[in-house]
């Protein structure tokens, strides 16, 4: 019942209920955890008639329900789907004949009672329905029927804790009970479509079961029983607006649903009045006694729109009494109020269209076949036995059975009755490769028949139509075509675009690119089945129109294209083929400011053709042959950077002026009119001529004789240069940039014809624009995976030996190569990986698949120095496809959505921003640990908050991130976002997988407000302020950090010895900062000269951060009074944004030895507090890219001969960046994609040097350099010095011999010499203590005539 009905003050109370009964423990230990179907508690031996005058606590529940279990074996089973937070079965009684078996032909249907804990009365009805069919099966033929027929699963309580709360005769809820033990409304918590439900999934297990139970069974229909007035309620129950009443929230199968509720209403003699005059609200009134859900009032996370929603089922919601919990002498009068619309409703499980689908060949059924029903927006699909139910009103239906690699089949004029379901069977025949491709519109082959029943498939309680290959099938329905055709200006086209989104959000996605110069959104339309999604396998195609703004014919057909494709999307085999099988984009317009200024009735004038800065759009991109001056529009960049971020395979781009396909290379070298030959140029002709020969005028290649009499173009198709030379265009650039073919098509004559021509326009083209489409399936397509754990290797290289033109894997690592029919030699390469070379044959029409298994160079694995590769742990090896898996297509995506919803948002001043961080270390003890790095000037704390499994041990071997946000007080969001993650992540921590992985293998510190005193002075909202940027000593601390005391001219502040310190100490493998006033990443350095050595690095880990972001890789922040604009990839060096000297990022890595990049989040410094949540989803994302990230690069460990780990040795990166090992002989080191030299020096070893290879997507393979002592003296073999050294000695002994006898000899003959130089030596040591003493000042002076400093000196000077 309605929250409104309790008033918005409504408390949340949690339930201290607890089991304490011997008796109970000693009963519910008898049972198995999953079904009691077998259990041998019956009731007494005396029956017990039901008396309708009490409530079942959950003993009783449990007990009755075991028993009617047991003596109804042949028809019930009874198991539990999970457990509440108090630990109580969610008990669920299956009714149906052979109720252990399962099997087709029986569609499934549920009801759902005691949601709220305390609306009761649908608790005990629907026990009474339990029994009520359990007793009557075999004696009422309508029962008998029911539970022969279908498949019934009934829970009476989904929130059993709730109702022990409750108590009885609470009419209005006032005593608790409502919501499960942790306070929590289970019909608020389930995920919805226009709102982000913030519940914690440990919180609500009960909802966690029931979306398992629907997910795992494909339920048809469904009630969910609720109490507190007298209503059936169906979807939507909210809408995108969230007013809180009165908007009717209309869903796909309204009308069905109208019905569904109606039914039941008309069985229920109180509700169908439309007046239950209920006591809180008396003149509350419901027409027919059913009410649209949101229309009632607007509700968030409610189950019956995820039913309907993520499951097969219908589900509506009865609210069965005006009171919640009634005294029980009112059960009987509910009961029977209420059976009669039960057993009403369960019947409409049996009504639309049922049948089977199977395989042609081998005639094995299909499971998860797509059942589409032209015109209802919402499709079923077949279970694992390949059976189908479709409720629909009668009526006469389109209806098609679609499933990849299977020929779609649509059936037209399916005849729907009242009462049993048609049966329609479909046969559907596995995709050959000629099929793929068609060059006539697809015709299915079927045939309806009129048999009763079907000798193939079970149940025969149905009108039957089978479905078979037939040869002489009956004409296949028209497709819708567009109604209406006029030109669309840039509101007009929105507003189209935005409609068409809305109406078919299932297989469109309405995205913006970038804007134009006046800041116009460059949108994009992608139709798929599985919008927003690469599906591995399925190639990407694109459309470009209106790129010369006064060309408008392609806009237009192009918004035609997007009707058509929406319009008969389940209905046309040949569009569901398309959009089940291709990645559809299309951009409208590429130049929306030109198209404003061009004119209707336009022939072949210039105004508009331009963008707003008066360039030419199509001769602004790089080129090959030619220089471009001109300065490269936003437009362009836009369309640039759109390419980098999508595998394109095949592209148009649609022109006005002529009538032709024009294919590479649009120039040459000498820049004439001369055919200038790409090497695909065979590929180009054939895709040039599949949309020329669909076109009824332009393959006769006289476009505009009119205009241009004599223009002749063969088959309608030309070489662009051999037209005539346009350097700078953007099909040349995508063909030798990307790995895109792109051909520019002129559409008609006239750049802007009469509106009225229109119609005419899109005839010509409708056939050659899906014809083109198809020809993206051509050539060979595959996957190149690693050979030893079959994961897609993201960036290979595929050549073809006969033509000079390689493409690369998209980053799940497959890939498409257009080529002609024929055979070819293909090769597969990889950095890193040994070369595949593999020969494969094009078929005439359709795509061969070929794979790729590439085994990884030993070598790079990292061997030791004899050569063998180290063991490798498998939880080492586990953790490294873990990594993979992450940096995959989908892997950060599908992270997120196993993690718990984020938390409702707000600033937090200083004291509470401490209380938080403190929260965390109490709440989670085990992973986090808080510390304080120092004071800020007024004597606030800095903090630094830890993440890891063992936050209080060493461990050297893990990599060490540093997230900072604050240093700018007055941009604090920075400082929302940390505290956000560091929840984030502690919350998620053993319940998200993947988040629990990540901080065990990772030590991650988050300092989120380096400056408290700032950040208490700035103001919300204030998004230039200046107010709060430095500390309270008016100091700007980015640019306070310098390494050497002779540059810093005032005392280091103390918020910034603290982080020095902090950088200095830790060891880092990583930093991001986070500041506000754009939206891009920088790089070191921010010093104005500095060289950058490596910038490779530095860079790239600036883009991954940018890539992962929304927006930020669009390179156009769009901030007022910006600087700088266009960014190519949102990543710019520091210097180019703020230069300036003493940042945090330069200290980081020049003292640090660490790479820090800085983020700013957004435009505004200090965005209003709602802001915060965007800018979370923004950036969450981005920010466990960078814990994905730290783990990659190079590492290893450094150890002598004998196994002892060397500290202290230095790792040399590409001959300049240096790290340190570590305790341990540890090292970890980031680097770009690649390879790269490392160099490891240790004092007394010789000096080791390896290449290795980086990986944008693996972990780093750990290396083991090993250390040989350095025998070399003076860079000589030490054998060679000794042995010098001994003869050299020899040659001495000899000579001091030598000269010893020859100085014996005379010794006789010098003795009367020295005799009388002793007699005068008193003299000579007089004179020798004069000269000295007299003479200081000159010895000084001879001492220091010595150029050279020394070391003393020279250390002296480096401090001042």
């Amino acid at each position: 019942m309605a929250l409104r009905k309790q008033g918005l003050s409504h408390i949340f109370r949690k339930s201290a209920t607890t089991l304490t009964a011997l008796h109970l423990v000693v009963f519910l230990l008898s049972f198995k955890p999953t079904t009691v179907c077998e259990a041998r508690v019956v009731r007494s031996t005396t029956e017990e008639v039901e008396s309708y005058n009490k409530y079942y606590n959950y003993v009783d529940l449990t007990r009755i329900l075991t028993t009617l279990a047991h003596k109804y074996s042949h028809i019930s089973n009874l198991s539990t789907i999970g457990r509440s937070v108090q630990g109580r079965e969610l008990w669920v009684m299956r009714i149906t004949k052979d109720p252990t078996v399962d099997g087709p032909g029986k569609p499934k249907l549920k009801y759902v009672g005691n949601m709220h804990g305390d609306e009761t009365v649908s608790r005990q009805v629907l026990v009474y329905l339990i029994e009520h069919l359990l007793t009557l099966y075999g004696e009422d033929p309508r029962v008998t029927d029911l539970v022969d027929n279908t498949d019934m699963y009934i829970m009476p309580s989904m929130n059993p804790d709730g109702f022990e709360k409750s108590v009885e005769g609470d009419c209005l809820g006032e005593h608790g009970g409502r919501e499960n033990a942790n306070s929590i409304d289970l019909n608020r918590s389930f995920p919805d479509q226009f709102d982000t439900i913030n519940v914690k999934e440990g919180d609500i297990p009960e909802v966690t079961a029931v979306i398992k139970w629907i997910l795992d069974n494909k339920f048809v229909l469904s009630g969910n029983l609720h109490g507190g007035t007298v209503v059936a309620s169906y979807p939507f129950d909210d809408s995108a607006s969230h007013d809180t009443v009165g908007h009717y929230s209309k869903s796909s199968d309204d009308a069905l649903f109208r019905y569904l509720a109606q039914t039941y209403a008309d069985h229920n003699p109180v509700m169908r009045t439309g007046e239950p005059k209920c006591p809180d609200d008396p003149t509350e009134t419901f027409k027919g006694g059913i009410t649209n859900g949101a229309k009632w009032y607007d509700v968030s996370g409610g189950m019956q729109d995820y039913n309907y929603l993520k499951g097969n089922c219908l589900e509506i919601t009865m609210e069965l009494s005006c009171c919640k919990h009634p005294p029980a002498a009112r059960l009987r009068t509910e009961w029977d109020n209420n059976r009669e619309a039960l057993l009403a409703y369960m019947e409409q499980v049996h009504i639309g269209v049922r049948g089977y689908v199977r395989e042609a060949e081998n005639r094995t059924v299909l499971s998860d076949v797509r059942i589409a029903v032209a015109g209802i927006n919402h499709n079923v699909t077949t279970g694992p036995f390949g059976d189908y139910y479709r409720l629909l009103l009668p009526g006469t239906y389109n209806i098609t059975a679609s499933l990849t690699g299977f020929q779609p089949m649509a059936v037209a004029g399916v005849q729907v009755v009242e009462g049993k379901a048609t049966e329609l069977n479909f046969t559907l025949a596995a995709m050959r490769e000629e099929s793929t491709t068609p060059n006539a519109p697809y015709t299915p082959t079927a045939a309806p028949t009129s048999s009763r029943g079907s000798s193939e498939t079970p149940g025969s309680n149905a009108s039957s139509v089978s479905v078979a290959p037939a040869a002489t099938p009956p004409a296949p329905p028209l497709p819708v075509q567009p109604q209406e055709f006029r030109h669309h200006h840039y509101n007009d086209m929105e507003l189209f675009l935005r409609r068409y989104n809305t109406e078919y959000p299932h297989i469109t996605r309405l995205y913006s690119i970038g804007r134009s110069v006046q800041n116009r959104d460059l949108y994009v339309m992608e139709i798929s089945d599985h919008p927003g999604e690469h599906e591995q396998g399925e190639p990407e195609f694109k459309y470009i129109g209106n790129m010369h703004g006064n060309e408008v014919v392609g806009r237009e057909v192009l918004l035609n294209l997007i009707e058509y494709l929406c319009r008969n999307y389940g209905s046309d085999p040949e569009v569901t083929q398309l959009i089940n099988t291709t990645r559809i984009h299309i951009m409208p317009s590429m130049n929306p400011d030109g198209y404003e200024l061009g004119q209707e009735g336009d022939v072949k004038g210039y105004l508009g053709r331009n963008n707003s800065n008066n360039f030419d759009l199509n001769r602004n991109f790089p080129d090959q042959f030619a220089s471009i001056p001109d300065p490269q529009q936003p437009e362009t960049i836009a369309v640039m950077n759109w390419l980098r971020q999508y595998p394109f395979v095949l592209s148009a781009n649609l022109h006005g002026g002529s009538l032709v396909v024009n294919y590479p290379f649009d120039d040459n070298a000498r820049g004439i009119k001369a055919y200038s030959k790409s090497p695909d140029d065979a590929v180009f002709k054939m895709v040039s001529l599949a949309y020329a020969q669909g076109n009824p005028v332009m393959h006769k290649g006289i476009p505009c004789p009119h205009l241009y009499p004599g223009e002749f173009f063969k088959d309608g198709i030309t070489n662009g240069a051999g037209w005539y030379s346009v350097p700078g265009g953007m099909q040349d650039w995508n063909y030798l940039y990307t790995n895109c073919f792109e051909v520019t098509i002129e559409l008609g004559c006239e750049k802007y014809p009469f509106a009225k021509d229109l119609p005419m326009y899109w005839e010509q083209n409708r056939r050659a624009l899906l014809q083109f489409i198809h020809q993206v399936h051509r050539g060979v397509k595959g996957m190149v995976m690693d050979s030893k754990d079959g994961t897609g290797i993201s960036n290979a290289t595929i050549t073809v030996t006969e033509v000079d033109h390689p493409v690369t894997t998209s980053k799940g690592g497959d890939y498409w190569r257009l080529l002609v029919p024929g055979t070819y030699q293909l090769t597969a390469s990889a950095r890193g990986y040994t070369p595949v070379s593999v020969y494969a044959s094009v078929p005439e029409e359709g795509v061969e698949v070929v794979d790729f298994r590439l085994t990884r160079v030993r070598s790079e694995e990292g061997t030791g120095a004899n050569g063998s590769p180290p063991t490798q742990d498998p939880t080492e090896e586990e953790f490294q496809h873990f990594i993979k898996e992450l940096s995959s297509e989908r892997g950060l995506e599908d992270l997120l959505k196993s993690t718990a919803p984020h938390s409702s948002f707000r600033y937090r001043p200083y004291i509470e921003l401490s209380e938080f961080l403190r929260g965390l270390t109490y709440n989670f003890p085990k992973i986090t640990h808080l510390q304080s790095l120092g004071q800020s000037v007024e004597y606030r704390t800095i903090w630094a908050l830890e993440i890891s499994n063992k936050p209080d041990e060493q461990e050297p071997d893990e990599p060490k991130i540093r997230f900072v946000g604050g240093i700018h007080g007055n941009a604090p969001v920075g400082t929302e976002l940390l505290l956000e993650f560091a929840a984030f992540l502690c919350i998620n921590y053993g319940k998200s997988p993947a988040v629990t992985k990540l901080i065990n293998k990772t030590r991650i510190v988050i300092l989120p407000l380096v400056n408290p005193d700032g950040r208490e002075l700035a103001q919300e909202k204030h998004c230039s302020s200046s107010v709060g940027m430095t500390n309270a000593h008016r100091k700007d601390l980015d640019t306070d950090f310098f390494g050497n005391a002779s540059q810093r001219f005032v005392d280091v502040q103390p918020e910034t010895e603290a982080v020095m310190k902090l950088i200095q100490t830790k060891g880092f493998t990583l930093s991001v900062a986070l500041d506000g006033g754009s939206l891009l990443a920088t790089y070191p350095y921010n010093k104005p000269v500095q060289p950058v050595e490596n910038e490779d690095t530095l860079k790239y880990l600036a883009s991954v951060y940018a890539n992962n972001h929304p927006t930020m890789h669009l390179g156009r922040p769009g901030c007022p009074n910006s600087q700088v604009e266009d960014i190519p990839g949102g990543v710019l060096r520091a210097a180019e944004w703020h230069s300036h000297m003493g940042s945090m990022k330069d200290f980081s890595v020049d003292f640090g030895h660490c790479p820090e990049i800085t983020v700013y989040t957004s435009c505004c410094l200090f965005p209003a507090a709602d802001q915060l949540s965007r800018l979370w989803e923004d950036n969450r994302k981005s920010l466990i890219s960078m814990l994905v990230e730290v783990h990659k690069g190079v590492r290893g460990v450094v150890k002598d001969k004998s196994g002892r780990p060397i500290v202290g040795a230095m790792i040399v990166l590409n001959g300049g960046v240096r790290v340190f090992t570590s305790e341990g002989g540890y090292f970890h080191a980031l680097l770009a994609p690649g390879s790269h030299n490392i160099e490891a020096v240790a004092e007394g070893y010789q000096q080791q040097r390896q290449e290795v290879f980086v990986s944008s997507y693996e972990a780093a393979s750990s290396i083991l350099i090993e250390f040989d002592m350095d025998n070399r003296v003076f860079g000589l073999p030490r054998e060679f010095v000794v042995a010098t050294a001994a003869a050299s000695m020899t040659a001495l002994v000899i000579t001091a011999c030598i000269i010893w006898c020859v100085c014996a000899a005379k010794s006789t003959q010098q003795k009367d010499g020295f005799h009388r130089l002793r007699q005068h030596r008193d003299d000579y040591d007089d004179e020798i203590r004069l000269t000295s003493m007299g003479s200081k000042k000159s010895l000084l002076s001879h001492e220091f005539q010595d150029d050279s400093e020394s070391e003393e000196d020279t250390l002296y000077a480096n401090k001042l």
